[in-house]
This record gives C-alpha cells, sequence and structure tokens, in this order.
C-alpha cells in the first residue's frame, strides 16, 4: 500500500479522520499511514500500554487494553465503549481508518452509527485467514483493504493494493 492512497480516504469532503488500532502491530502498521494523517485532521485511538509515549505529533487517545480470554473484558469493552463515544462526539471525525482489534470495535461502529466513513484494513499478518475483527468490519467498512492477495479468497469485495510495510 505505499504509498498511500489518496482514494483510500474516498473523498475530499473528509477534513478529520480518527486513525483506530489496538497496541503493537495493528498500532506500528497505523502507523505507516503518517503521510496520510498528514493531509487531515487525524487524530489517534489506541490501547494504553506501560510503553506509551507520543505517538508522532498526532493528537492520542488512549482506551484500555482489551483481552478477550481475560474474564473482565466485557467490562473493558464496555468501559471503551463508553470513552470511545465521548473521544468520537469531541472530535466528530468524517471517518475511521483502523487496523483492528477489539478495543477499536466500538469507534468503528460509532462511525457507521453516525453515517460516518470507515475504513477498514486487515492485518498484514493474515496471510490466508481472517481476524476475528476483520471478519466483523467486512460487513460495516465502506472500503476494506487487505494486504496480500490470497485474503481476497476470503473477502472477495476487499481492496488489494499490497503490504503498509
Amino acid at each position: 500500500m505505499s504509498p498511500v492512497p489518496q482514494k483510500m480516504i474516498m473523498n475530499r469532503k473528509v477534513k478529520k479522520v480518527c486513525f483506530a488500532a489496538s497496541s503493537g502491530g495493528h498500532l506500528e502498521q497505523l502507523l505507516m499511514l503518517k503521510p496520510l494523517m498528514d493531509r487531515y485532521d487525524s487524530f489517534i485511538l489506541t490501547e494504553k500500554t506501560d510503553y506509551n509515549s507520543a505517538i508522532c505529533d498526532v493528537r492520542t487517545y488512549y482506551v484500555r487494553q482489551v483481552n478477550r480470554k481475560e474474564i473482565l473484558f466485557p467490562l473493558k469493552l464496555l468501559a471503551n465503549a463508553f470513552r470511545e463515544t465521548a473521544v468520537f462526539i469531541k472530535e466528530r471525525p468524517d471517518a475511521v481508518v483502523s487496523t483492528g482489534v477489539l478495543a477499536v470495535i466500538p469507534v468503528c461502529l460509532l462511525a457507521k452509527l453516525f453515517g460516518k466513513k470507515l475504513v477498514y484494513i486487515e492485518s498484514f499478518a493474515k496471510v490466508s485467514s481472517a481476524t476475528e475483527t476483520g471478519k466483523l468490519m467486512y460487513r460495516f467498512a465502506d472500503r476494506f483493504y487487505v494486504q496480500w492477495e490470497p485474503m481476497k479468497d476470503i473477502f472477495p469485495n476487499a481492496i488489494y493494493l499490497g503490504g503498509i510495510y
């Protein structure tokens, strides 16, 4: 996916973009879109970790880390939903671009609920099988990108442009 295509967001009417990803590799992939972030009034929504630092020079909001194997994961996801709703109302993004995963599902669904554009990028690590979040977001995304051509067999309407890296 390098260089970042302008059509990823879909139109010039988009002025503010939320870039949402869980921590780790998903956030690393999202940060590869920094040239795209620079074209818009952008902010990042990601999980709070022990190693947080300022991410680039982009406004950043943090939510709780969520692990679906933890017993309290539904409560953490609910807490994130409230936090993400507050951020969404404050920032009022025109579009959400996400590389997943569980912690940022609420903001992706909020985008659709409020009639905003949703762009989802399936993980670079997935070459022949889908993520659970990808399966869900495929139903809602205005644009759904895969980074490996074989993934088009799983997501036939996805857009393949190569890898972000």
